[in-house]
């Protein structure tokens, strides 16, 4: 084990309403949300309304993450469903950031809620790592109110694979003499990145478990997965020599990703989500201090098939309005009509000044909407990121289409 890599995984369990019974206890309330039917439900206005996070008892009614509130309140009436808050997750999320580097220098968030630590050759501070890894559990508990489940393992793959077994609260491990026993007799479906067409495919060649995958001859795969058949080949047999890669203080770029609980084709429902992507890279930006000269959208299919539009501007911008026009522009463009599994917008070559073209037509409005966007920047800081939208934003996609009916 010395010899290898160590990776840590690990994952808050059930994040989004394990931070909203902390932040409900921290208030006051009487009632831990953790012990009663409970679940964080998306917005029903929009008749869209979905399960993000289940307590414990909920899932003993069979409430599934992704389930319609309106599914999940058939099985149990009883159920209380409680809004989400991203401001204080992120804050929790960061929290949570800091406290690993005090363990190790080598962190990765993964995602709001998970997090790769390189706690290769820490043997020299914790000379059992497996029980150190016990201890860290025990004190995120002890300090933040929450539980976790760690995964150990000699690479990324395999360390997210382990902190997905047996929950909550747990520390599992899966290195690479393990792989065989561990990780192979699990169903194909349950392999990091292979989804549910996938994995039908998979059944449909007698592809069943991990294992079966692992043994499968790679020319066979290719000829129904083509390029993906690779990947997930060397993951069946657990190979993965990613790097774990620190957080930059200054990014080169500025990115954000969604995966959707439920493929769409549903262009409005991709551009509302483009439209909130955009508010935060905007927002990262302007922090930066920052002006982007490239925008980018990112689309995945249900295939796993990537593919993304981006466009160099003639000027760099931090104000999300412009971002917007563009990144809709690029979504028209690039959006093939096929179910979409992720959604992403990136920014990229950044300035720290805004080198602008000089025109004639110039709007005069428009060199006041960096001091509008800062104002609104301060407004979102104090009373949350969904304060205050500008119309004009929220009117971009309108404006475009009239563009070019005109």
């Amino acid at each position: 084990m010395d010899k290898k890599r160590v990776i840590f995984h690990v994952d808050v369990n059930n994040a989004f309403l394990s931070w909203t019974a902390v932040k409900m206890l921290q208030e006051g309330s009487e009632i831990d949300i953790r012990t009663i039917p409970s679940v964080i439900g998306g917005d029903e206005q929009e008749r869209r309304g979905i399960v993000l996070a289940k307590s414990p008892v909920a899932k003993k009614y069979g409430i599934t993450t992704a389930e319609t509130l309106y599914s999940a309140r058939k099985k149990c009436p009883s159920l209380k469903t409680f809004p989400s808050d991203h401001e204080w997750y992120r804050k929790k999320s960061q929290e949570l950031y800091q406290y690993f580097l005090t363990i190790t220098p080598n962190v990765e968030p993964f995602s709001i809620d998970e997090s790769f630590l390189d706690m290769s050759g820490m043997t020299y501070l914790h000379k059992d790592l497996i029980a150190f890894a016990h201890e860290m559990k025990d004190e995120i508990y002890r300090r933040f109110g929450y539980t976790v489940n760690i995964g150990i393992a000699n690479s990324k793959l395999c360390a997210k694979m382990a902190s997905d077994f047996e929950k909550p609260n747990k520390v599992h491990t899966l290195f690479d003499d393990e792989i065989e026993t561990k990780m192979w007799p699990l169903p194909v479906s349950d392999l990091f990145m292979i989804g549910k067409s996938s994995s039908e495919k998979l059944n449909q060649l007698g592809i069943h478990t991990i294992g079966d995958l692992a043994k499968t001859d790679l020319n066979l795969l290719r000829k129904y997965f083509k390029s993906f058949s690779i990947t997930m080949h060397n993951y069946a047999n657990g190979i993965d020599d990613s790097l774990v890669e620190k957080r930059k203080t200054k990014s080169k770029s500025i990115s954000t990703t969604e995966t959707l609980s439920t493929d769409t084709v549903d262009k409005k429902v991709l551009k509302k989500i483009l439209l909130k992507q955009v508010e935060e890279v905007g927002r990262d930006l302007r922090k930066q201090g920052f002006y982007a000269s490239t925008v980018a959208v990112i689309l995945r299919t249900k295939d796993f098939v990537d593919y993304s539009h981006q466009m160099k501007l003639p000027n760099a911008t931090n104000v999300s309005e412009e971002i917007y026009e563009t990144v809709i522009h690029l979504f028209d463009r690039a959006y093939r009509g096929e179910p979409i599994r992720l959604i992403g917008v990136r920014l990229a070559d950044f300035s720290l000044e805004k080198i602008k073209q000089v025109s004639f037509f110039e709007k005069p409005h428009e060199v006041e909407n960096e001091k509008v966007q800062k104002a609104m920047d301060e407004i979102k800081d104090k009373y949350g990121v969904t304060s205050i939208i500008p119309a004009s934003l929220l009117n971009t996609e309108k404006k475009s289409k009239k563009d070019k009916l005109d």
